[in-house]
């Protein structure tokens, strides 16, 4: 009686395994016509509202342990600066510390040690963008000596990713029903789409050592411009 029941439950497993095997499978779209492939960019524009800049402290000593004082000195009145400005924690990072030794070179001797550099870089950014210029002043005017930037990006591009997807999709078809009368068909369905592409990418920053301002310079101006979102897709049609 046992053995008879170890065969009935090891039968009653045999289809729920099977069943499961069968709901795995995916079934392959069969072509019965032409197939197409298309590759098509789907482009839209807006404008960045998020700045991103990078404000440093570059500080010499005789020691490394001077160098280092003077700098956290300098760097901390350009932090408070920036919290003064309105600039979240949040959008304040520290991304760079560096302390190296400056060295006199001679012919046929050992470099000597004649100081020491210290350099603090942080990343900010900027919601909005038409104060980072008067607030990269108020920086300059509180120590800061180096400034790296700004890159411009959009906050949620989500929405504008999506229309150029929409545009991508809509200039592959176009193409494809271009193809199809050329070739005497017609375009019958959709067989697959992939995405490549996305966002193009912000211009390189670039860095520049500050100068001291005088009071009748102008302010530092910032423009974002405009920054193109992309999408590229590869679709696959069938035609008839």
């Amino acid at each position: 009686m046992r053995f008879g029941a170890t065969i009935l439950l090891a039968a009653m497993a045999v289809p729920t395994a099977a069943s499961a095997q069968v709901a795995a499978v995916t079934p392959v779209p069969v072509i019965q016509g032409t197939r197409l492939d298309v590759v098509a960019e789907g482009e839209v524009t807006r404008t960045p509202d998020v700045a991103t800049i990078g404000a440093g402290v570059v500080t010499q000593g005789a020691t490394a342990g001077a160098a280092m004082a003077e700098n956290a000195t300098r760097m901390a009145a350009t932090v408070a600066a920036l919290r003064r400005a309105g600039v979240a924690e949040r959008d304040i990072q520290t991304s760079s510390i560096n302390l190296n030794p400056q060295y006199r070179y001679g012919e046929n001797v050992p470099p000597v040690i004649t100081g020491y550099q210290a350099s603090n870089q942080v990343n900010v950014r900027f919601r909005d963008v038409k104060r980072a210029g008067a607030i990269l002043d108020a920086l300059v005017a509180q120590g800061a000596n180096q400034i790296n930037g700004p890159s411009f990006t959009v906050d949620k591009p989500d929405a504008a990713l999506d229309e150029a997807r929409a545009a991508a999709v809509a200039r592959a078809r176009a193409r494809a029903e271009l193809y199809a009368k050329a070739a005497g068909l017609s375009v019958k369905r959709i067989l697959a789409i992939s995405e490549s592409g996305d966002t193009s990418p912000p211009p390189r920053p670039m860095t520049v050592m500050a100068m001291a301002r005088s009071k009748e310079a102008a302010d530092t101006s910032i423009e974002a411009g405009e920054q193109k979102l992309s999408v590229t897709l590869s679709v696959t049609f069938e035609l008839q």
